[in-house]
């Protein structure tokens, strides 16, 4: 890190909650966490730049990054703290989409290119119904769900939204889009009401508009605002300006807070889809997550557990023998939730018997329902002509996809459905300190936002990951402390050769084809196909 130095925050690739570090060399060579950011070492890397001599400012630019507006909050909050040293902080790009821009807004000044783009028009949502389709073509998935609001497969049941999804769906955008204006309104000292006209007069479409209505300072080219930098940060016109990265800024040692301390916290991190098995860092398995939290009750130099969420829940079997650990540990020393983008369904099953649970107000969380889903093609079968049958030795309901769905399966799978969703709110009713009939007038599938949820008791505190820490500390009456990351992943290099490069050239290149947002909407359909058992 050279004297005089901008520290860069150009976040374009993806933030992760966590990126687990290898032993194994071949992950180094293979590149297996290029273009992933860790949401830690982002903080960590502001916090030690607010106190380091050699770093004059910050300049935000980003363009392409992959975070959640949680994520986007908590990074922009830390922002908030590195001003309070004096140090400048601009920020400029070529085209700000409105997550972008809610970052940017934290700075002293937002410039943008003259010919570039600003996005601010309001938080909307789209989801697709394929009744009409399943029934033109005969293969359909055949859904069975406790919760009027559970609305992840509706899709399949019906062709337009119900009125309880579009009731939800308004209130947690809503609550979230608040939660941007505020925070832009107090930076940009504009009010709420003046940001809602702009959104709804478009009033950013184009530059011109954005500097009149002030959402940006002023349109410079990136050699003009070379000059501005240097300019702040004390460098002669004909002197080059130091830049490091946040990449290199991490590489050097600033992505982490050193300690001395023997006491440590563990923060435990569940992270993506819940599956039945072992786990890694993509998805959240019950074999590792119940290792971990039994290494750590019995390791004596760790005094309490932050249990990190990141998950849209998935496996109701895996979420009740992760659940069924906690149990066990909380009985040995504290656990602490908090909750990242969203924490629902599973996610927060895995949260509700903890001593604590922290939220950001952007949080997607609640979503206390349960649903089971298999694909049918009865209707196709038919159509060709094709005819199936059974022959088995007992008379209990049996499946097949070739026929249509019986009464009898159907009430055996939904009757497995209702209990697993009574033993659902019962934990959370244990847990939370509140009745089943309380638990499931808020419950019935229904999602919150962190906001929300805290009003209705689902949550505790509003906060970031440093937040629930800090709490974790006092509980525990440690004032020094380090801090310990699990689970650990082992890759052998069969596991290294599978995954990379291939697969991630692969992937790059279907994005590079279909784009970003057609891609998530493949990675869904996938993630439909490995779902086994009932789903929380």
């Amino acid at each position: 890190v050279k004297n005089q130095s901008v520290l860069t925050l150009n976040l374009d690739g993806v933030i992760e909650d966590y990126v687990p570090k290898s032993d194994n060399p071949f992950d180094e060579l293979l590149g297996t966490n290029d273009g992933k950011f860790e949401l830690a070492q982002i903080l960590n890397a502001i916090e030690n730049a607010k106190t380091d001599d050699k770093i004059k400012g910050i300049s935000i630019e980003l363009l392409n990054t992959e975070a959640g507006i949680s994520q986007m909050q908590a990074i922009r909050n830390k922002l908030l703290d590195f001003k309070t040293s004096g140090k400048f902080v601009t920020a400029y790009s070529d085209i700000y989409t409105l997550k972008s821009y809610y970052l940017s807004s934290v700075a002293d000044s937002i410039f943008v290119n003259p010919v570039g783009m600003v996005e601010f028009s309001g938080l909307s949502t789209e989801k697709l119904y394929f009744k009409g389709f399943q029934e033109k073509y005969g293969v359909k998935m055949e859904v069975i769900r406790h919760g009027k609001y559970k609305s992840a497969m509706e899709g399949f049941i019906s062709d337009k939204m119900s009125d309880a999804n579009r009731e939800q769906t308004l209130s947690f955008l809503n609550s979230i889009w608040g939660e941007i204006l505020d925070d832009i309104a107090l930076s940009r000292k504009k009010s709420v009401a003046e940001l809602n006209e702009i959104a709804d007069k478009l009033g950013t479409s184009s530059i011109t508009l954005a500097v009149q209505n002030k959402m940006v300072d002023k349109a410079l080219y990136a050699d003009e605002y070379e000059l501005k930098l240097k300019k702040l940060s004390g460098v002669a016109v004909d002197k080059d300006l130091e830049r490091i990265s946040l990449a290199d800024y991490i590489e050097s040692g600033k992505g982490q807070i050193i300690s001395t301390a023997k006491d440590k916290i563990a923060v435990l991190y569940a992270q993506g889809e819940i599956s039945y098995g072992k786990g890694d860092e993509s998805y959240i398995g019950q074999e590792s997550m119940m290792e971990a939290l039994k290494k750590l009750r019995e390791d004596k130099s760790v005094k309490a557990i932050v249990l990190r969420i990141n998950s849209p829940g998935g496996s109701a079997l895996a979420s009740d023998l992760i659940w069924r650990e906690i149990e066990i540990t909380k009985k040995v020393k504290p656990i602490v939730v908090s909750m990242g983008d969203v924490a629902a369904s599973g996610g927060y099953y895995i949260a509700c018997n903890s001593n604590r649970i922290f939220a950001e107000p952007t949080t997607i969380t609640g979503s206390i329902g349960v649903f089971g889903a298999i694909p049918n093609m009865s209707g196709l079968a038919g159509n060709m002509g094709i005819n199936a049958e059974q022959v088995a030795t007992n008379k209990g309901a049996n499946y097949s996809a070739f026929e249509p769905l019986s009464t009898e399966f159907h009430d055996y799978i939904k009757g497995s459905i209702d209990e697993i969703y009574q033993t659902f709110i019962g934990h959370v009713a244990i847990g939370r300190n509140m009745t089943t009939a309380a638990v499931d007038s808020i419950g019935q599938g229904r999602v919150w936002t962190g906001k929300e949820a805290k009003e209705i008791g689902l949550v505790d505190e509003l906060g970031g990951l440093n937040d629930a820490i800090a709490y974790t500390a006092k509980l525990v009456k440690l004032e020094k402390y380090k801090l310990t990351v699990y689970p650990r992943y082992e890759k052998d290099i069969k596991d290294a050769f599978s995954a990379n490069p291939f697969m991630k050239a692969q992937e790059n290149k279907m994005i590079e084809e279909i784009g970003l947002e057609n891609y998530k909407m493949y990675k869904t359909i996938k993630s439909y196909q490995k779902m086994e058992g009932v789903q929380a």
